[in-house]
């Protein structure tokens, strides 16, 4: 087990720039607030340790999580969806508005990593220089008996830079012909869906409902369970159906539908839902005995009624969805070299472009992710 308590102790005098240190291009995210906290600006380039890898970042995909953190959506304090949050202004940091605690900043935010090798530590024997990687964001700090986890861009400096530090037993080389920015799009999305998926145990005999099914993790969700043989409803937007039919899915419904009327209650196995609100009750119906209900955000809101008889008469699993497992990172990997699942870039930005990419992002009128180029 390798300790990675260190990489929550960097002070916010890191990004102070001194003659003869080397520096680089970072979009700093300066506390919670609008689009006016993200500041592009030169840094110092991250010294690394023993046990770590520097990383010259290729891509680096967009993700709620980056813009929820930025808004302090993850404090208990608010109620409401991401989207109402979306022009938040507030000059004031969240106190319980980070990802486990108090957000540390000025922060470098970006979960997603396609970087290569530049730097190597000295206790470093898995990974080489020149190497195009990808980082397992979410890291178990204490092993994988525990599911106490840090994940990269919430708890300490990611890869919305030209380079990133990076613990190496958190980086992993893929053999693809894919481009940097489809690499760039896997670990925060696919990651958190495999993460769904695995701990469901998804299987050919099940019947699956997506909400939210054109998003990073809702797509990432339905090749995932395609893969495995379940046949697939999708949630979404009557305008993204025929690119949810291109990734296999079964059957289509249009969000705002009635889920009963349209499915009828007790008719999927398994519902992955990532977007909560209202709707958590109308889901659990339709379970069918022994059904799983998993999850990993609420961006349609946190605060949800839910029928206990629903829950308990048919022995109904919730399965809540952060720290990944250890089988999730390798699999994907996995699943790229073999060609199992594909990229969905929706369009790719300069790292300058940070907050017009972010804007975009919640306009919610693509299907897969945005990527960050660094210049």
């Amino acid at each position: 087990m390798t300790d990675l308590s260190y990489l929550t102790d960097a002070p916010p005098e890191r990004f102070t720039l001194r003659a003869g240190r080397p520096s680089m291009k970072a979009a700093v995210t300066t506390g919670n607030g609008g689009y006016d906290k993200l500041v592009y600006r030169d840094v110092p380039i991250p010294a690394i340790g023993d046990s770590d890898v520097l990383l010259r970042v290729l891509a680096a995909g967009v993700n709620n999580t980056e813009i929820n953190t930025r808004l302090g959506w993850y404090s208990a304090s608010v109620t409401s969806g991401t989207e109402q949050l979306a022009g938040s202004s507030s000059d004031d940091p969240v106190a319980d508005g980070g990802w486990n605690e108090k957000t540390p900043f000025p922060l470098i935010q970006g979960t997603d990593c396609c970087g290569v090798v530049d730097q190597v530590g000295a206790a470093v024997s898995n990974i080489a220089v020149g190497q195009r990687v990808l980082v397992r964001a979410c890291m178990r700090a204490t092993g994988f008996d525990s599911l106490e986890n840090i994940w990269m861009a919430s708890d300490f400096d990611g890869a919305f830079a030209q380079y990133v530090r990076v613990p190496a037993s958190e980086v992993f080389a893929v053999d693809c012909d894919w481009s940097d920015a489809e690499l760039a799009t896997i670990p925060c999305a696919y990651g958190t869906a495999e993460n769904m998926v695995h701990r469901a145990a998804v299987h050919a005999q099940d019947r699956v409902l997506v909400t939210g099914a054109s998003g990073g993790v809702g797509s990432a969700v339905v090749q995932l369970c395609k893969r495995r043989g379940a046949e697939v409803t999708a949630v979404a937007g009557v305008d993204k159906h025929d690119a949810l039919r291109a990734l296999g899915v079964d059957h289509v419904v249009a969000r705002g539908a009635d889920l009963i009327t349209e499915l009828g209650e007790s008719s999927v196995s398994v519902a992955f839902d990532n977007v909560a609100g209202d709707g958590v009750a109308h889901i659990v119906k339709l379970l069918a005995r022994g059904g799983r209900y998993a999850t990993s955000g609420a961006i349609a809101g946190p605060m949800v009624s839910l029928d206990m008889r629903d829950l308990y008469l048919k022995d109904v699993a919730l399965l809540g969805c952060t720290a990944w497992d250890e089988a999730v990172f390798p699999n994907l990997v996995g699943y790229i070299e073999r060609g199992e699942i594909v990229p969905l870039v929706a369009a790719t930005f300069s790292l300058a472009e940070i907050a017009k990419a972010q804007a975009a992002f919640g306009e919610k009128t693509f299907v897969g992710n945005f990527v960050l180029l660094p210049t």
